[in-house]
């Protein structure tokens, strides 16, 4: 077998021979060999996001007349193709490197030049025309550009991609609410028969907890809107013009649609991690919210002959190896499994954010893959759930009527006009004869025939009012 091609390039601490093609450069090739740890490397959208930074970077040190125009050019050029993604097989690096990203963002650096020097038809390695610290980097530091690449990169995939989902998600339990409106079913509470309830009101809280999940996701993005671009190595802005972070934030901001501002105190921007902590608690909320409906739509479609069965969950695969036409509640599943582990990133992000030394966090590539991923995540369950849960359920309307006849949850009704001790011994007897209250409370007499149907009415227990003589 032919040996590749290698190449040598020097970088402060000496030679490292590396990949002849590959557009990363030495210090980044270091890396490769320091942290054989995991495999995982940076998501698309964080590459993508560092691609931006480089790219504004270029047409801002322009505009200031720091960088000429035919270097900007070949920035510009080369950071496009970062943002597109047709660069991504030079970004090789593990996520748990130096806790501050530096190798990824020098990875960045020695990328673009080297794609600069190709574009100007020179060899990958050669720095005469674009150095990746004096040219790419100029007016930034890892410190201020990791950072903003996490704020950057979950706003846009929360922009783009979570809170369309969790729209979509709302829609669907909306639209079943009204459905399933007029059917009335047994509520539950302690997992034990309480009053009956309309099933589309019960379907109308998974809604109103996917509404305040969408506004926790805005409230996510809104929180992500501060950058910490311009405060350079510890927040003071060495070695940059006092104009750069602003005209970048503008590039930014037309770039992504996005209203980013420069960071109201770049020590607390670098030196802490608060807002991405903020992120992943409410995308943890989130996602117990959905582990929530999850669950209950799982447990509503019990059965189907020995559970609860009111609802009827469409049928995706076939559930059992060995027992022939058994079907599973797999999409509930998929829910609650993407909740537990953005629930697990959370408890990361949360430790990680905790470690803020001083001017700078020194864990936050974990805190960006965790975060990033939390998101993703999140988007396509969602997504998925919907199309292929949510939308195909049906009721299961005689159940629920059967259900409701044998609850002797129906004598509550009747507390506030027999009194509670009397109602509680109809419904123990209802317990320990296996008859219904209705027909318990006939033979008994406890009403005129027809105040007793009024008042074992089940649609009048799922609305407000009437509350007799005793309360609540």
């Amino acid at each position: 077998m032919t040996d590749r091609p290698t190449r040598t390039e020097k970088d402060s601490m000496g030679e490292m021979s590396l990949p002849a093609s590959a557009l990363h450069g030495a210090s980044t090739h270091r890396a490769v060999l320091n942290f054989p740890v995991s495999g995982y490397r940076f998501s698309r959208p964080f590459i993508r996001a560092l691609g931006l930074i480089k790219w504004a970077a270029a047409q801002a040190n322009h505009d200031l007349g720091l960088l000429d125009a035919e270097r900007s050019a070949l920035i510009v050029q080369a950071a496009e193709e970062v943002v597109e993604g047709k660069l991504d097989d030079h970004f090789p690096l593990d996520i748990f490197q130096t806790g501050s990203g530096t190798s990824t963002n020098t990875n960045a650096n020695e990328v673009i030049a080297n794609r600069c020097a190709q574009l100007a038809g020179k060899p990958i390695g050669s720095r005469e025309l674009i150095h990746p610290n004096d040219h790419v980097n100029m007016g930034q530091s890892s410190n201020d550009v990791i950072p903003s690449a996490i704020h950057i990169s979950a706003a846009e995939q929360l922009k783009n991609c979570l809170i369309p989902a969790l729209e979509k998600l709302r829609v669907a339990l909306e639209a079943k609410a009204k459905e399933f409106w007029e059917i009335i079913k047994i509520g539950r509470t302690h997992l034990m028969d309480a009053t009956p309830i309309r099933l589309g009101q019960e379907f109308s809280g998974y809604a109103q907890q996917v509404t305040y999940a969408r506004e926790r996701a805005q409230k996510s993005m809104d929180a992500l809107h501060e950058l910490a671009l311009g405060g350079t190595a510890v927040g003071t802005g060495l070695n940059r013009h006092v104009d750069l972070p602003g005209k970048m934030l503008r590039h930014l901001g037309q770039r992504t649609g996005i209203a980013f501002y420069e960071a109201k105190n770049h020590f607390e921007a670098q030196g802490g991690k608060d807002a991405v902590v903020e992120v992943s608690g409410h995308l943890k909320t989130i996602a117990v919210s959905l582990f929530k409906i999850a669950n209950d739509i799982r447990w509503l479609g019990s059965g189907p002959r020995c559970g609860i069965g009111e609802i009827q969950l469409p049928a995706t695969q076939p559930g059992s190896s060995i027992m022939p036409g058994k079907v599973n509640p797999v999409m509930c599943e998929s829910v609650m499994m993407v909740s537990a582990q953005v629930i697990g990133n959370d408890a990361t992000i949360t430790w990680a954010g905790a470690n803020g030394n001083f001017e700078l966090n020194v864990m936050m590539p974990v805190m960006a893959h965790d975060l990033l991923e939390s998101i993703r995540l999140l988007a396509n369950v969602a997504d998925v759930f919907c199309d292929k849960c949510v939308r195909g359920i049906v009721a299961n309307e005689e159940r629920c009527r059967e259900l409701i006849e044998l609850s002797m949850a129906m004598v509550t009704s009747l507390a506030p006009r027999i009194g509670y001790d009397r109602a509680a011994e109809i419904a123990k007897e209802s317990v320990r004869t296996g008859r219904t209250v209705r027909e318990i409370a006939r033979q008994n007499k406890v009403l005129p025939e027809k105040e007793l149907e009024r008042a074992l009415d089940p649609i009048k227990m799922t609305e407000p009012g009437d509350g007799g003589s005793f309360g609540g």
